[in-house]
């Protein structure tokens, strides 16, 4: 290891590696270290969308009562596991504050901003850059089986419309001409083209590999323990395997990001969600589409390498066990929408904590009270969409201390 960086970002997932690439082209010396392997957390296992139309919020009108409904009737993907963890209950509270029409109006607005800026970043990257990863630009098909919930989505699209990410509405006729891998049970569908899909195992493969390539340190198996401060300044970071200093440090170290408020007195409120999914061999008749099954909340993304079906939101701290359960509803769900989605081998079972705040916006922000210590974290559900954007807004603001964004919806201070 090198005796001081100019940079040390502590956390390998999508958002460190974009952070340590935009840095990296700034001819800083960056050193980016995770627990574990680089990219081995949420960021290796969830569908591969770049969902750049997804600017709604979570927490929105009607969540919370759709959420029981859905509960009640036993199709619900969410699952709070009993606890007595004081501020899992707290942020349940203020996400369920948060579900009003004035909070979907402001982060809409917000997320549609930064949703944009990593677009064209996105775009830039891939055109030079060599990283393969399946990418496609194929949109998203969203999919009903419940007559009400597809013309309900009409309201959604209209409001869509605002941000030009609107979808086009397609009955049941048409959308299996669009998708022949539909099955009979579903009414209508409404088809979003502004969205990409990559297979995100390949895309940290094919970034890390380039970041070494450009003389990023890459430090695996590196615990952060804690940080060295003097006079409000970070000095140093410690970690299982020695001290790494530096003139800065970013921390992305997405759902264990709130752990830092033992030592730096930081509130971040962000909590675990586990998400689940499926690696499959690809079926016989596959999606070609990227499909969001909306009354199951999860997603059947095709790659040219494989399958994968994914998705619901369980809080039960910091594990990532299998529960079996959770992975074969996965599979049940998809055989309620699609003609083939279970006769084939499963190369991979995974499980991985998403950093979910309660108002479903991310932090990226100086911390307020050492000048030198930057945050980039709870990026919910869509942290592989807005890890350009976040990437390049953060080594802005490091180098120039100014962004090409507006990031005051994402400050640390809003907490």
């Amino acid at each position: 290891m090198r005796s001081h960086q100019d940079v040390v970002v502590i956390g390998g997932g999508i958002i460190g590696l974009a952070c340590a690439y935009y840095l990296s082209k700034e001819n800083k010396t960056v050193a980016l270290i995770d627990q574990g392997r680089i990219g081995s957390g949420a960021s290796h296992g969830n569908c591969g969308l770049l969902h750049f139309s997804g600017v709604i919020p979570l927490c929105s009108p009607g969540t919370v009562k759709h959420e029981i409904t859905r509960f009640l009737k036993g199709t619900s993907p969410l699952y709070i596991k009993p606890t007595t963890d004081i501020d899992l209950y707290k942020w349940l509270i203020r996400f369920a504050a948060s579900c009003n029409s004035s909070h979907m109006t402001g982060a809409s607005t917000a997320k549609s901003e930064i949703m944009r800026y990593s677009f064209d970043l996105f775009n830039t990257l891939f055109e030079t850059e060599p990283l393969a990863c399946d990418l496609e630009k194929k949109g998203v098909l969203y999919l009903f089986k419940d007559e009400a919930y597809f013309e309900k989505y009409a309201q959604t699209s209209a409001f869509l419309d605002q941000y030009d990410f609107g979808a086009v509405r397609l009955d049941r006729y048409a959308v299996r001409e669009l998708e022949p891998a539909v099955n009979e049970r579903v009414v209508g569908g409404w088809f979003n083209d502004h969205d990409w899909h990559v297979r995100p195992d390949m895309l940290v493969s094919a970034w890390k590999k380039c970041l070494a390539g450009k003389g990023v340190q890459i430090i695996e198996n590196c615990k952060h323990l804690d940080f060295g401060i003097k006079s409000n300044r970070v000095v140093h970071a410690n970690t299982g395997i020695g001290q790494l200093s530096a003139d800065t440090f970013i921390l992305t170290t997405g759902a264990w990001s709130a752990g830092v408020k033992q030592q730096l007195d930081l509130k971040i409120p962000v909590q675990p969600g586990k998400g689940y999914s499926l690696t499959m061999e690809k079926p016989a008749v596959c999606p070609q589409i990227p499909c969001l099954l909306y009354e199951r909340n999860m997603v059947a993304t095709p790659w040219q390498s494989g399958y994968r079906l994914g998705g619901t939101m369980e809080f039960s701290g910091f594990n990532d066990i299998l529960n079996k359960k959770r992975l074969n509803r996965l599979i049940s769900g998809a055989t309620e929408y699609l003609r083939d989605s279970a006769e084939h081998v499963i190369v991979e079972e995974w499980a991985g904590l998403r950093p979910m705040t309660y108002d479903d916006l991310p932090v990226i922000d100086r911390s307020p009270l050492q000048d030198n210590l930057f945050l980039a974290t709870g990026h919910g559900m869509l942290g592989l969409t807005m890890a350009t954007g976040t990437g390049k807004a953060v080594s802005d603001l490091v180098c120039h201390g100014r962004t090409d964004i507006d990031l005051s919806p994402y400050s640390v201070g809003r907490f």
